[in-house]
């Protein structure tokens, strides 16, 4: 078991250098698990540390899974069977990057819930995922010979709250469920952020990206007789959409931030070791002055590449350990394969209204509520109404609306909301307005919303999508009909028989065979401007032209022989093919009223 004693770790009663990496199981397809592993191993780490979202163990309420991706034991074993220890964070907030910092979109619906703290309902909920977290991976405890060696309680807990009674509660939940192994909490480096977070005898570990030593001096005075450990060691960052690639601290910098760890005798975990990718709508966002989304690539600038290949940061990182370790480094893994495959014509577009059928579901609601309250986790959302009456010229002002929306009056386009655009230092608010001509007689109405991703850090968390009223002048406008299209069955979309151009928004589908040796390859969506793309009924996630991501990465495991694309374009397309490339492409941002730039626009509805 893993203990403590005069600021060092004791491993059976060895002393243990704490050398870890961080992979998220739920960011790689678990094809490439062994691979990933294999690859932190080789960078001389012992040690793989990951999150687990609540959100794809249970993301209908009651419904739990542990398959697939979600075979978090699986990737525990695989971690055993190359002889690296493992650290659990399960939250059950995570933060991460990742869609509402890992919380299942269905605690949204519940107005009376209240998230991270010490509330009947909440901790109901809380313990049901952590008991059914726990009885898949508990006996995987290092005491029962297993190579779970510690595990954290909450998550950065310092920054958001203090609520004593609930880390108690939390930690109480973990030992009751049979978790043995070393607890412990991690925040910011600060004082404040420590005493916060901090779990009565449980270790503290600290979280940043550099100066090891002057970032330690609050952990040490607070707790002289434990290790210095960085529990998130930012050896890079990630990128959100409308702002450039990030790849963090450069190779030089990290290599030197190791050595200082190494010179403090501190541990340390790579945050990330490995990013992957927040495939389909899985990614976060952040929300101080402006809302910020993450984009689909979680590569993080991390010695790893999203796609497993090795960079300056690995190579320099990898010296250092070994040498610290003083053994022979082991032979490095094969690098990854990748190609780029012929371009791929897209022979079919399919109208929105016409695929609305297939690929959503009708709810009628007086009024127009956020997609949690239909029971809708992500994707797209369209409220529509008829009303009659006499008006003069008006405005129609769309309330709450979370992130991005389009709107249509008696067929015509009228505009659309940015979330992004929202400055919230200034008191801007996530409201849109349109003008109306005055009417005598029947008008109709369309909103399709996007979510962008849920804000996953801070105050802002409670971040429901959609939209929570629309009135004319001064009356709240009722009676809706409501679709919700989470476009996870994207294999439902209906055929276009008819090959009629399509007014946007639209679907595009293609396909290709592929002859011989099927490789890791980036789908480029460079011709395209906003919307997201799926492979073989797979979501890739989200694109939009503003950047940076101009290319998606596509795994092997989700090609086969004979493959289809699908695209889903709110906006336009620039082009009727669609291209590979066998590296990513980040881009420049391009602001919508920069130069060079493309003007939005829209077909009129049929």
């Amino acid at each position: 078991m893993l203990t403590t004693q005069n600021g060092k770790f004791y491993l059976d009663g060895n002393e243990f250098k704490l050398y870890s990496g961080a992979i998220h199981y739920f960011r790689v397809l678990p094809e490439y698990w062994h691979d990933r592993l294999l690859k932190l191993k080789a960078m001389g780490l012992t040690t793989v540390e990951t999150y687990v979202a609540w959100n794809i163990h249970e993301p209908k309420e009651g419904e739990f899974t542990f398959d697939g991706i979600a075979d978090i034991r699986k990737f525990i074993l695989t971690a055993k069977e190359l002889g690296l220890y493992v650290i659990v964070r399960p939250g059950p907030y995570i933060c991460a990057e990742w869609d509402f910092g890992g919380f299942p979109a269905w605690l949204l619906k519940y107005e009376d819930v209240r998230l991270r703290c010490y509330e009947d309902r909440y901790m109901y909920y809380v313990e049901r995922y952590l008991r059914k977290l726990f009885e898949q991976i508990a006996d995987l405890d290092y005491s029962n010979g297993g190579n779970i060696i510690a595990m954290q309680v909450e998550n950065e807990y310092g920054s958001y709250g203090r609520d004593k009674k609930y880390l108690s509660a939390l930690k109480a939940i973990y030992r009751n469920a049979g978790v043995k192994c070393m607890l412990f909490t991690s925040d910011g480096e600060h004082k404040s952020n420590l005493s916060g977070g901090r779990v009565e005898d449980e270790l503290m570990v600290a979280n940043f990206g550099s100066n090891p030593k002057r970032k330690f001096s609050d952990l040490k005075e607070m707790q002289p007789d434990k290790p210095l450990v960085c529990g998130e060691f930012w050896c890079g960052w990630f990128t959100t959409y409308c702002g450039n690639y990030n790849s963090g601290s450069s190779a030089s910098q990290v290599a030197g931030y190791l050595k200082e760890f190494i010179d403090l005798d501190a541990g340390f975990n790579f945050y990330m070791f490995h990013g992957g990718t927040n495939f389909g709508f899985t990614a976060g966002a952040n929300c101080y002055r402006h809302y910020l989304p993450d984009i689909a690539s979680y590569d993080y600038g991390a010695p790893l590449t999203e796609w497993g290949d090795y960079t300056d940061k690995y190579r320099k990182c990898r010296e250092i350990i070994f040498k610290a370790r003083g053994v022979e480094p082991m032979a490095l893994p094969d690098r990854p394969l990748t190609c780029a495959y012929p371009k791929v014509e897209l022979t079919e577009e399919i109208g929105f209204k016409q695929a609305l059928e297939s690929v959503s579901t009708l709810h009628h609601s007086n009024i127009p509520y956020p997609m949690e309250h239909y029971g809708q986790n992500q994707g797209y959302i369209l409220y529509t109404t008829e009303f009659s009456g006499s008006y003069g010229d008006s405005k129609l002002t769309f309330e709450n609306v979370h992130d991005v929306a389009y709107v249509w009056v008696d067929g015509e386009y009228k505009g659309r909301f940015n979330r992004l655009d929202v400055d919230y230092y200034k008191g801007g608010k996530d409201e849109y307005s349109v003008d109306v001509k005055g009417f005598d007689g029947t008008i109709k109405i369309e909103v399709l919303v996007e979510a962008m991703g849920r804000v996953n850090y801070g105050a802002k968390i409670y971040d429901r999508k959609g939209l929570t009223g629309v009135r004319i002048g001064d009356q709240y406008i009722y009676g809706w009909e409501v679709r919700t299209i989470p476009l996870d069955e994207i294999d439902k979309l209906a055929k276009n028989e008819s090959q009629i151009k399509a007014a946007y928004p639209k679907f595009y589908r293609g396909s290709f065979e592929i002859k011989g040796a099927i490789r890791d390859t980036f789908i480029d969506m460079q011709g395209f401007t906003k919307g997201c793309v799926f492979i073989n009924g797979f979501n890739l996630g989200r694109y939009w032209n503003e950047g940076p991501q101009r290319t998606f990465y596509i795994p092997a495991p989700l090609l086969k022989e004979q493959n289809e694309i699908v695209i889903f374009e709110q906006e336009r397309a620039y082009t009727n093919s669609v291209g590979f490339q066998e590296k990513p492409i980040y881009g420049k941002y391009l602001p919508e009223n920069g130069k060079p730039k493309f003007r939005f626009w829209f077909k009129k509805s049929k």
